[in-house]
C-alpha cells in the first residue's frame, strides 16, 4: 500500500526525449558546414567589395571671421549669420544646384561658431569628385555673408561719418560762444571716439576656403571588414540550421506522402 502511493525515483524523472542536446546541434552544424562556409564567404566577399569599391570621402572646411565693429563687437552676431545661412542662403544654393544638374546636392553643409570667437566654420563631407562642387558652394555662401555684412559695414560707416560731421559743425559753432570750453571738449572727445570706431570697422575676412582633410574620413575599411565577418558568421550559422530544418520538413512531407 505504501509502495503504491509513493512513486519510485524513476517515475519522477522528467522526460527529455523531445529536447535537443548540444551534441545534436554540433552534429547538425557539421552536416551543414558547407552551407555555413558558402554564406560566410559570400557575405565576407560582399563586404570586401563594398569596402574597396566605395569611393573615398573627405572633409572640406572653410573658415571666415565675421565683420567687426571692434575687437569685442560684431556687425552681425555669428549665431545670427549662421541662422541666416541655414534658413536662407543654403536653401538657395541647394535649389540652384538642383536646377542646374537636376539632382539633389550630393553633400551637406554644416555651420558652427567656436565658443567666444567671431569665426564661422563651414563643414562638408564629400567624395573627391565632388570637391569642385563643395568649393563652389562654400564660396557662394561666403560671398553672400561678405556682401550682406559689407552692406552693414557701409551703413555703419555712413552713420559714423554723419555723426562726426555733425560734431565738427557743433564744435565750430561753439568756438564763437563764451563759456563753451567744456561743451567743446566733450564734443571733441565724442568725435575722437567715433573716429576710432570708424577706423576699427573690419569687413569679413576669409581665412580658409574648402580645405580638404589630409586623410579620408570614410569608408572605414577595417571596420567594414570586421562587421562583414561578424555578419557572415551569424548568417552562416543561421542558414546552416535553416537548411537542416528545411531538409527535415521535406523528409517529413515525403514520408507522409509515401504512407
Amino acid at each position: 500500500m505504501h509502495d503504491a502511493q509513493n512513486p519510485t525515483p524513476s517515475d519522477q524523472r522528467p522526460d527529455y526525449s523531445d529536447e535537443i542536446s548540444l551534441v545534436d546541434l554540433v552534429a547538425t552544424f557539421i552536416r551543414r558546414r558547407r552551407v555555413f562556409y558558402a554564406v560566410f564567404v559570400a557575405v565576407t566577399l560582399a563586404g570586401l567589395a563594398y569596402a574597396l569599391l566605395t569611393p573615398n570621402k573627405y572633409q572640406y572646411v572653410s573658415l571666415i571671421q565675421v565683420a567687426q565693429k571692434d575687437e569685442t563687437r560684431f556687425i552681425q552676431p555669428p549665431k545670427t549669420a549662421i541662422a541666416t545661412l541655414e534658413n536662407r542662403w543654403l536653401p538657395e544654393v541647394q535649389t540652384a544646384y538642383r536646377a542646374k544638374y537636376d539632382k539633389k546636392m550630393p553633400f551637406e553643409v554644416a555651420f558652427s561658431n567656436p565658443d567666444d570667437t567671431g569665426l564661422i566654420r563651414f563643414n562638408s563631407s564629400a567624395i573627391d569628385e565632388n570637391s569642385r562642387a563643395v568649393e563652389s558652394a562654400h564660396e557662394t555662401l561666403i560671398s553672400k555673408v561678405s556682401d550682406y555684412q559689407g552692406r552693414l559695414i557701409k551703413t555703419e560707416q555712413a552713420s559714423l561719418k554723419s555723426q562726426i560731421q555733425s560734431l565738427e559743425r557743433t564744435v565750430e559753432l561753439l568756438k564763437g560762444e563764451k563759456e563753451t570750453g567744456e561743451a567743446i571738449a566733450s564734443a571733441i572727445e565724442k568725435r575722437s571716439r567715433l573716429e576710432l570706431e570708424l577706423e576699427g570697422l573690419d569687413e569679413v575676412e576669409v581665412l580658409v576656403t574648402s580645405r580638404q582633410s589630409p586623410g579620408r574620413i570614410a569608408p572605414k575599411r577595417s571596420l567594414i571588414m570586421i562587421m562583414a565577418g561578424f555578419l557572415g558568421l551569424m548568417m552562416g550559422v543561421f542558414m546552416a540550421f535553416m537548411s537542416e530544418f528545411a531538409a527535415s520538413v521535406r523528409d517529413r512531407l515525403a514520408s507522409e506522402g509515401a504512407q
